[in-house]
């Protein structure tokens, strides 16, 4: 495998998981009545998207091809947690947990891949960006369940 194919099939794999975070804030924001979650939501959707269009330029820039949709995983996540907010007792709480539980994993998916010391640094700078991002995202997660409890 080229250098180019594996550094745009690793940041293939971390577009897939954001076009997945997308689909799945813009599904939790339909599904809380809270305004305010409901732009908490909204806003993470929008900077997944924005994750994905940078991911999608820097596999475009090593001449590979980005993917254009997100996984069967994620889509049945996305199910879960609308299965998950009819049947729960406080719809919000569980929307919030599962949000958080997701970010969780994508914030371990971006430590993997900045283990990897051969990254250019427009790359290495972007993913760390994005995961600090994802962590902050994590937090404010955290204290809007706790508000929602």
């Amino acid at each position: 495998m080229k250098y180019t194919e594996e550094i745009s099939n690793k940041l293939n794999e971390l577009l897939v998981k954001n076009y997945d975070a997308e689909k799945g804030y813009l599904n939790a924001a339909e599904n809380v009545e809270s305004p305010t979650l409901k732009i908490f939501f909204k806003r993470r959707a929008t900077e997944r998207s924005e994750f994905a269009k940078n991911l999608r330029t820097e596999i475009l820039r090593y001449g590979q091809i980005p993917e254009d949709s997100g996984s069967f995983k994620g889509a049945m996540h996305r199910n879960w947690m609308s299965l998950k907010s009819l049947f729960s007792s406080n719809d919000e709480e569980a929307i919030l947990q599962e949000a958080i539980r997701g970010e969780k994993a994508s914030l371990e998916e971006y430590d993997e891949i900045l283990k990897d010391k051969t990254l250019p640094p427009t790359i290495d700078s972007m993913l760390f960006k994005q995961r600090n991002e994802i962590q902050a995202a994590i937090n404010l997660e955290k204290v809007h369940e706790e508000l929602a409890s």
